[in-house]
């Protein structure tokens, strides 16, 4: 065996490169050639034990017998050492390309991750300490049966105001012959445009006029072309007011030609004070409204004050708002969607479910009412948190020095008349604006407040408004502790939506009406027209069991000044008296608003 490998290896073309180095270095492939090799081995070495002691010659003669066979194995084996190396080199130039590649992609991928996390805000915490502890308690209370007691309202006397505004008054005041006509057009958003519509009413029964369908005005704000009929139902207005207004719906075709402002009967801001009084009106408007027979009240919005006016007025701004708004079925069907959705049942209607979304909503028996509503209960949230709100209030959110050259940048391009104001007044530090509660709520401080109430981490909350400044960076910290959130544009479909957008005042119908048949109704802030008129109508249709919570911010702020001392008990106690406070039952006050606050002789009756 020795002698025939070494002649083995002198058989060997030294020349081949591509077999020494298969030789020397070894591979895979090597391995299924030298089968052959092992068998020739194997023959080798039983020929070498059969010819033991033979003589030198005898060797010779075999191998000269089988040289050729010989060679030809090993230029076979060979060649297959050659194509080996051939495929090995192009399979790996193929896998150097293809690690590049990916590589170069990977690093693009990585790029771009970089840049949309640059993008991408943090979360924004003011207060950590406080919403750890709030989640320690909404943790431990999700396994408790008691629910928070602000799902029912607490004082009793609610219950004993009724709806009346709709009585049909004994001596109606209206007279056959009109002074003429009165045309207006509303500025603002949805809620504006309704306490206009009812402030023209009662302007129109006080001068004794033919009151035009009112017109909105398109804001490049809003920027929703929508009119009166787009959102509520003409003939039902009409109808429902006809023994005290008289209502059409466009000016007899003599007027139509008639260029108001020369005329004079154009009437703009300037003409008539914010909150004027019904003496105002008689002066100022009266004899215009007789010489020309018609008058233009342009821009008209929150024009006419609550107080003193005589009760068959404010009475009549009650029915206007509770009983003759009524919005068109388009509306209502879509409502009804994002009602039924959030409260995953059909419940009995309520009082607020009729008159807000009328047959659309199915109606069960009563008996069985208590049994569904079992834990879908939902509490719809106004969170004023919009980036203009935020700007304008000049408040330091804890967003750090970029968020406020940010909003400073938002107030130069859109309030520049606020610039001019702060250049010529004492600045108040962002710390006092807080104190005197002038800061709109945050999304975090929402969420402790609803948390100190006892509303568990399960809680369905239908979110209302806009969009949220800071969007998740801000969400972040409510959403940790009430994950089911949900809005209008999660519960509807994109179809469902579709005859919706571009329609912001008939999308804020929706969020109107998801939030005044709520079971809970919370607010972030009491100046916000809807919250104020939501408010008004749980109030008015609600029989005692419609919560409404009311924040006090100057209160709220100065609990939450101790965010890094205070125990959560306490917190919990100061903020349900501040809330507990906010919910008793006060009969209106002079100077408030009727459509807030309905509770008087005019509005609703006691029993």
């Amino acid at each position: 065996m020795k002698e025939y490998q070494i002649r083995r290896s002198e058989n060997v073309p030294a020349s081949d490169p591509s077999i020494g180095r298969r030789m020397s270095g070894g591979d895979h492939n090597w391995n299924s050639k030298v089968v052959l090799l092992n068998g020739l081995k194997s023959d080798s070495g039983k020929f070498s034990s059969s010819c033991k002691g033979a003589h030198v010659g005898k060797r010779h003669m075999w191998f000269h017998k089988n040289v050729r066979s010989i060679a030809y194995i090993f230029v076979l084996v060979g060649f297959f050492f050659l194509l080996d190396s051939l495929m090995v080199s192009i399979f790996d130039s193929i896998n150097l390309q293809h690690s590049s590649t990916s590589k170069n992609s990977k690093g693009l991928k990585d790029d771009r991750k970089v840049a949309h996390t640059n993008k991408e805000k943090l979360p924004v915490k003011m207060y950590g300490r406080l919403l750890s502890l709030a989640s320690s308690a909404l943790t431990e209370k999700e396994f408790k049966p008691k629910k928070s007691d602000f799902w029912k309202e607490p004082y009793k006397q609610a219950s004993s105001w009724k709806p009346c505004a709709d009585r049909r008054p004994p001596n109606p005041g209206k007279h056959d012959e009109s002074n003429g006509y009165i045309m207006v057009s509303a500025n603002g958003g949805l809620n504006q445009q309704r306490v206009a519509i009812c402030n023209a009413v009662a302007v129109a029964s006080l001068l004794n006029a033919t009151l035009v369908l009112p017109r909105f005005l398109y804001s490049n704000v809003w920027k929703d072309p929508s009119q009166f009929g787009d959102i509520y139902q003409e003939e039902y207005f009409i109808s429902v007011l006809k023994h005290e207004v008289n209502i059409v719906k466009e000016l007899p075709s003599p007027l139509k030609s008639i260029d108001i402002e020369a005329i004079g009967s154009l009437i703009t801001d300037a003409d008539i004070a914010k909150e004027a009084k019904p003496i105002d009106y008689v002066r100022k408007v009266l004899p215009i409204l007789v010489r020309n027979g018609v008058v233009h009240f342009l821009g008209y919005g929150n024009r006419l004050g609550f107080d003193p006016l005589p009760s068959k007025l404010q009475r009549l701004r009650c029915k206007c708002n509770f009983h003759a708004l009524k919005f068109v079925p388009k509306i209502q069907e879509a409502a009804s969607l994002l009602v039924r959705r959030t409260r995953k049942h059909d419940s009995a209607r309520s009082m607020l479910d009729k008159q807000l979304l009328g047959n659309y909503m199915p109606n069960i028996p009563s008996k069985h009412h208590e049994v569904a509503r079992g834990s879908y209960r939902y509490l719809a949230l106004h969170l004023r948190f919009e980036e203009d709100m935020v700007a304008y209030s000049q408040c330091d959110f804890g967003g750090g020095e970029s968020e406020r050259k940010e909003l400073q940048a938002y107030r130069e391009i859109h309030f520049p008349l606020l610039i001019e104001r702060l250049k010529s007044s004492k600045p108040i530090s962002p710390e006092e604006l807080r104190k005197l509660g002038r800061c709109p709520l945050t999304p975090e401080e929402a969420a402790l407040l609803l948390s100190a109430l006892g509303f568990k981490h399960g809680t369905y909350i239908y979110l209302a408004g806009s969009q949220i400044y800071g969007a998740n960076s801000r969400m972040q910290a409510f959403t940790s502790l009430y994950p089911n959130l949900v809005t209008k544009e999660t519960l509807l479909t994109p179809s469902e939506l579709e005859p919706f957008r571009n329609f912001s005042s008939q999308l804020a119908a929706l969020d109107f009406i998801a939030c005044a048949t709520a079971d809970v109704f919370a607010m972030t802030d009491s100046g916000s027209q809807l919250s104020s008129l939501v408010s008004g109508f749980r109030t008015y249709y609600g029989n005692g069991q419609a919560p409404t919570l009311r924040p006090n911010k100057k209160r709220l702020a100065a609990i939450l000044s101790e965010n890094s001392t205070i125990r959560w008990n306490d917190f919990e106690d100061r903020v349900r008296k501040m809330i507990e406070e906010g919910q008793r039952v006060r009969v209106r006050g002079f100077g408030r608003s009727i459509y807030r606050q309905p509770r008087s002789p005019e509005c609703m009756c006691r029993t």
